[in-house]
């Protein structure tokens, strides 16, 4: 499945979701941003896209909710490594309250890969941050805590946003 994104206006992106009605794209928004999110296999939806391939992916974004989205630059070699580590997670967020969908999403072009989950809403996601699993999910060996991870092309930066339409 191929993941597009555009950025622009709110008032933009909703004529972009008008003109095309059939393409259930998402618009998100925060504080400076406004995001029109869509998945499928129409390439012609936006005039400058990101494109993405989904590596992995769990659940259906939802009309509402809120959003993070993990920006990870990845290295050519650690493609492998990057998305090994996605296919063979344990699989615990999915158990999480509140957790909506998630998407592991490769760059067309580029090395910037995100992480993208979707919950009801910020405290959902704040729960999670604070579990266990998290913990255990995100945990390195002591050895590792001080090195950047192996695949690793810079470091990541995470967006918040909430799903308007």
């Amino acid at each position: 499945m191929k993941v597009l994104m555009t950025n622009g206006t709110t008032a933009f992106l909703r004529t972009l979701k008008e003109k095309h009605p059939e393409a259930n794209i998402r618009i998100l928004e925060n504080a400076t941003n406004a995001l029109a999110y869509y998945e499928g296999n129409n390439t012609d939806l936006f005039v400058e896209e990101r494109i993405y391939e989904t590596v992995d992916y769990v659940g259906d974004v939802k009309e509402e909710g809120f959003v993070v989205m993990n920006h990870i630059p990845v290295t050519d070699e650690g493609r492998p490594i990057f998305e090994d580590r996605f296919k063979n997670r344990q699989g615990k967020i999915e158990s999480m309250p509140g957790f909506q969908a998630l998407r592991v999403l490769k760059p067309a072009s580029g090395h910037t890969y995100v992480v993208f989950t979707q919950w009801d809403d910020e405290r959902s996601f704040q729960n999670w941050v604070e579990s266990s699993s998290f913990q255990e999910a995100h945990k390195r060996g002591d050895d590792e805590k001080e090195k950047k991870p192996p695949y690793s092309a810079g470091p990541s930066y995470v967006h918040h946003y909430r799903v308007i339409d």
